[in-house]
């Protein structure tokens, strides 16, 4: 009998730690659009990061208030369906992240910041803070400030961001998630102290998007591409912040929602590879899976190397990148094979019908 209660403890601890290993699924949902609309599924979800928040006189400051208080109510009553749910607000994005570079370039100031942000995370009863500084000591968006001392300030900001989400613990008697969004690529890498940094993080999760060549390509490929001279890669976003000392198990796989629209010359041969005239602003997957794919023109092909799909319509010399379910299912099993912390999407409007978010349960959770 002895026996038997061994075995049945070590087997329970067994299913406790595969469930405390479950990989994470992010989703960023955009407040910055007004008061949100789109169906949100909690039970697929590990944690919403609600962007954005944004910086103004050295603080955190929600820009939409009236809007913004509204969707933390919402998003908090998912957890209602799903108590193991948490929601995160996300600081910065593409568009506020130009103010960053002051708000932490001194103690006082980057102190005042992270109470700032920390006091968001208590007074609306929310689950912690998300960075997405575009781009610590590099250009970002026109006009967006920055320089070189960014680059130690950027671990800096962790460190008080910590403490201050620490402070309120004692208040409230919960631990909060501390995270960030970074640049899929080597340049980021090169400005940042990411060993230092991540030791305040919970997760890191990784913007493999976005990629963006000289000619026709992939933004969202898994490995390098041979059908064209390319310099980034999810893979190679990987290897980079593992070389520089993150853990892997921090690390999160970024998916794409949208694709990239590209507008090619009129020597234009075969879509990939070929000469861009201008870029556009893609659709989300719903609209590309329920509209384009293998219609109106749009062919749909798969590059196997860099397992990244495309469409290419000849007539409008059209070019779309974009992720899908087969290479969503790609970037899974390489999230398991090399023990990463989970998956994350930008964006969750992008896809309503829930394609993409349905096979990443699947293959994650399932």
């Amino acid at each position: 009998m002895k026996n038997f209660w061994v075995v049945l403890l070590g087997c329970l601890s067994i299913i406790v730690c595969k469930a405390q290993e479950k990989p994470v699924i992010i989703g960023y949902v955009g407040g910055f659009k007004g008061l949100i609309h789109v169906h949100v599924s909690p039970q697929k979800l590990s944690i919403i990061n609600y962007a954005f928040v944004d910086v103004k006189d050295n603080r955190a400051w929600l820009h939409f208030e009236a809007t913004d208080t509204v969707n933390f109510r919402r998003l908090n009553d998912l957890k209602k369906q799903n108590p193991a749910l948490k929601v995160v607000i996300s600081i910065g994005g593409w568009t506020w992240s130009g103010n960053f570079s002051d708000a932490v370039l001194t103690d006082t100031a980057r102190a005042a910041f992270a109470a700032s942000a920390a006091d968001i995370v208590r007074k609306y009863d929310l689950d912690g803070i998300d960075i997405d500084w575009e781009y610590p000591a590099r250009k970002g968006m026109k006009g967006n400030i920055y320089r070189p001392e960014d680059k130690a300030n950027y671990t800096l900001l962790f460190r008080d961001l910590r403490h201050a989400l620490d402070s309120i613990k004692i208040q409230t008697n919960k631990t909060y998630l501390l995270t960030c969004a970074v640049g899929g690529f080597k340049d980021f890498v090169e400005n940042t102290e990411m060993g230092k940094a991540q030791r305040y993080l919970d997760y890191i999760n990784l913007m493999t998007y976005d990629f963006n060549e000289k000619v026709a390509s992939h933004h969202a490929n898994l490995y390098k591409s041979k059908k064209y001279k390319d310099k980034n890669s999810a893979k190679k976003a990987v290897k980079a912040f593992i070389a520089a000392g993150v853990p892997s198990k921090k690390l999160v796989m970024g998916l794409a929602f949208y694709g990239r629209v590209y507008n090619l010359a009129s020597d234009t041969k075969k879509g990939i590879g070929d000469s861009i005239i201008t870029r556009d602003k893609g659709w989300g997957y719903t609209m590309i899976r329920d509209s384009l794919i293998n219609q109106n023109g749009y062919i749909a092909y798969r590059d196997k190397k860099a397992k990244a799909p495309y469409l290419y319509n000849a007539a409008k010399r059209q070019f779309i990148t974009y992720d899908d379910e087969w290479s969503v299912r790609k970037k899974c099993k390489y999230v398991l094979s090399h023990k990463m912390g989970g998956v994350m999407f930008w964006e969750y409007s992008s896809d309503p019908k829930e394609y993409l978010l349905n096979e990443a349960d699947a293959m994650l959770w399932r």
